[in-house]
């Protein structure tokens, strides 16, 4: 008896709670009509009458100033092409729920409090199994009934109690089907496709869009709730269909728009478990019926107003990619041949509306919209006819698609996605990299695990393009450039360095490191000589000079040492020596330039930065050489070393510090000369402390001769550009005094 009293307890309160929303909702449209009065007297158009003359002069309003301001404000926001207004689903959702949030509660209790009165009843034994699904049912027909009389004063109030019955019907049906097994499976699909209809009847009587997506939730979980564990696909699906099709007509009929949303997502969610779970030739039709139904959904406001919205764009993009992923996944896990048809006949459907807007001289947004995809699809197909990996390659095109609509209409969903899907092609693209692990025998790069790279690498080459495009504006909330430049070259350089790795995985690990480093090291020198082109900034190109220099260092210390060791062991030929050389083209190309085309100079420590890696270069260079042309193999090696070390080392070191000193003095750049001197006092203390008490006495005669002489010379040098320097500005001196 208490639980009944609490149950009539509540109904009340929900009653009154709902027509006191009612009434404020009444209030809130008398208000909302007097403000509408309120600016209509205030917009129309006043006039000044001039004591002079006589004449009435129509006042400017609000409006005519803001026509007239607009064709100057546009130019510097913004030239991206403007999009048709589009209606926003989304806010009168959120709306609703807020402004009835008390009735949502309260029907959702009156729904709890019934099935904890049946629950109870059932462990008293008050009632059968037949009887506890006749109630439940009768209890969800009186909740929709009691809405229907409400409908006239509580619109509102009676669209979410009747949501509630609907609720009631579906839970009894499956409670019914899955527990008490009163209905066979057929039979309660049944009911459960007559309460769906119902339910969407009853939103199209009462004009309520939030009811029906309640009414297709419910519809699409149907199939779940009567299941068996058993697939039936092709039922299922034809009972999908049925669905979409309704969908479709209502969308046409009302322009509820929410409602093409819900059920891309439960149909797309159905299918793709289907295509996984059990590929088949007949998921191709659905693919196709549903690729059909959702691509009219997305072209309903094309067809009408001969627009594109936002949503209908993005509903185009993804009815074109899921579907392709679907089909071409079907087609390779079946074996079918050839893949590639399918992207060819969407290209072809989206080529048709291009051609169609061309022909029309329609260059507008659908225009694009349509070029865009058209592309995107015939890339695809391509990719596909090389094998490559799909998801890989789809979501990488895809992502360049959405930058590219981003950028031409400015539209902030775009971006967002664009967002969302980059860092996914990159998981991707790692993911297709781990396959070199287990790969046999792959072609040089006409495989499948580099090709889906080249997709990747071209369409990063294409999104950095279409970036550079954007304005600033446009990038408010888009990660750092930065960043999102560092990422993609990052990318591209892995995707070259693995291919290059695999197919020298056989030779020697010196070989392997000494090709890899200076892989990188010219990977780096295109990007700098590219700088322009690339639009790298100042403080981009000074980090690639960076990382620049230090693989340099690396090649010249590690990676030599590496390869001599194999030359002396006979393992690889001495002319690969040469190659390892090549690191000088671009080392030395840019010592020479960088002081021209960049702030790498902008502090002094790059200065020394710079000249350690030339000393070490060139002390590295010419110490290999002297060692593979002087020693046999690897024991006579030490000797050779040690001789160097001694003799020659300072000899090469006095002589580029006279080289730095002498262009510190021509360019007038102190930090030159302090290197240079600093090189010459550590190269003064290794021989005082140290080599000198290594050499036999020719040796150091010679070593101690030779110095001397390049010593002397370079102090003769650096003085008498020192007097030449000083009768220059001597004389520059006098010229301005005269």
């Amino acid at each position: 008896m208490n639980e009944l009293l609490l149950i009539i307890l509540i109904i009340a309160v929900v009653f009154i709670f709902g027509r006191l929303n009612s009434k404020i909702k009444r209030l809130e449209n008398e208000v909302s009509q007097l403000n509408k009065r309120i600016n209509t007297s205030l917009d129309q158009p006043k006039t000044i009458q001039d004591p002079n003359l006589q004449e009435d002069h129509t006042a400017v309003t609000q409006d005519n100033i803001l026509k007239a301001s607009t064709p100057l404000e546009t130019p510097a926001t913004n030239n991206s092409p403007i999009l048709p207004q589009e209606k926003n689903w989304i806010t009168p959702v959120t709306d609703f729920l807020k402004q009835n949030a008390l009735t949502v509660i309260g029907i959702f209790t009156l729904v709890l409090g019934i099935g904890y009165f049946v629950k109870y009843a059932i462990d008293n034994n008050w009632i059968g199994e037949t009887a506890r699904a006749g109630i439940g049912l009768c209890t969800g027909a009186g909740i929709l009934l009691t809405g229907y009389f409400l409908r006239k004063n509580y619109g509102v109030f009676s669209s979410i109690i009747t949501g509630g019955g609907i609720a009631v019907l579906y839970f009894t049906t499956t409670i019914a089907f899955r527990e008490y097994h009163l209905f066979t499976q057929n039979t309660a699909f049944a009911v459960a496709t007559f309460i769906t209809i119902v339910s969407i009847l009853l939103s199209y009587y009462y004009k309520s869009e939030i009811l029906i997506i309640f009414s297709l939730i419910g519809g699409f979980l149907a199939p779940l709730m009567i299941s068996t564990g058993q697939s039936n696909y092709y039922f299922l699906f034809t009972y999908l269909t049925l669905l979409n099709i309704g969908m479709l007509v209502l969308v046409f009929l009302k322009q509820w728009r929410s409602i093409g949303w819900v059920s891309f997502f439960f149909t797309t969610l159905y299918i793709l478990y289907w295509t996984y779970n059990q590929p088949q030739l007949l998921s191709i039709v659905f693919y196709s019926i549903n690729y059909i139904i959702f691509y009219v959904f997305a072209l309903q406001e094309y067809i009408r107003k001969k627009t594109l919205s936002a949503s209908d764009i993005l509903m185009l993009v993804l009815i074109n990619f899921s579907s392709i992923i679907g089909m071409v996944y079907i087609f390779n896990k079946l074996n079918y041949e050839p893949s590639a048809i399918f992207p060819i006949i969407f290209a072809l459907v989206n080529g048709a509306l291009l051609f169609r807007e061309n022909a029309q001289k329609n260059i507008g947004i659908a225009y694009s919209v349509f070029t865009g995809i058209t592309i995107s699809l015939v890339t695809i197909a391509i990719a596909l006819l090389f094998k490559v990996h799909l998801i890989t390659s789809v979501w990488a095109v895809e992502a360049t698609l959405l930058l590219f609509l981003w950028k031409k209409t400015n539209l902030k969903i775009f971006k967002t996605c664009f967002s969302v899907l980059f860092p996914l092609v990159i998981i991707a693209q790692i993911m297709t990299w781990l396959q070199y692990i287990n790969a046999n025998q792959l072609a040089v790069v006409f495989n499948p695990i580099f090709l889906t790279s080249l997709v990747t690498i071209i369409s990063m080459v294409v999104n950095l393009f279409l970036l550079k495009k954007i304005h600033e504006t446009q990038k408010q909330g888009f990660f750092p450039e930065a960043i999102f430049s560092t990422i993609s070259y990052a990318v591209i350089y892995t995707a070259m360095l693995l291919e290059i790795i695999y197919h020298i995985s056989g030779m020697q690990g010196s070989v392997m490191i000494s090709i890899s480093v200076l892989f990188s090291i010219y990977y780096l020198f295109i990007l700098l000589l590219l700088k322009e082109q690339l639009s790298l900034s100042n403080s981009f190109q000074t980090g690639l000079i960076y990382i620049f220099l230090f693989l340099v260092a690396v090649h010249v210390s590690f990676s030599a040492s590496e390869v001599s060791t194999s030359i002396l062991s006979h393992t690889i030929p001495f002319s690969f020596y040469c190659i390892h050389l090549l690191y000088w083209l671009p080392f030395l190309y840019l010592y020479i330039t960088t002081p021209r085309s960049s702030n790498f100079y902008t502090t002094k420590i790059s200065y020394w930065i710079i000249s350690f890696v030339f000393v070490l270069s060139v002390s590295s260079t010419f110490y290999h050489l002297y060692i593979l042309i002087t020693a046999n193999n690897i024991p006579s090696s030490y000797k050779a070393s040690r001789h160097f070390n001694i003799l020659y080392l300072p000899i090469l070191w006095t002589v580029i510090a006279t080289a730095f000193i002498y262009i510190g003095l021509q360019k007038k750049n102190p930090e030159y000369n302090k290197i240079g001197f600093a090189l010459i006092g550590i190269m003064v203390v290794k021989l005082y402390a140290y080599d000198v008490w290594q050499m036999d006495n020719i040796s150091r005669i010679i070593a101690f001769i030779i110095l001397g002489i390049i010593l002397l010379l370079s102090s003769f040098t650096f003085q008498r550009l020192k007097n030449i320097i000083t009768n220059l500005v001597e004389k520059q001196d006098e010229n301005m005094h005269s």
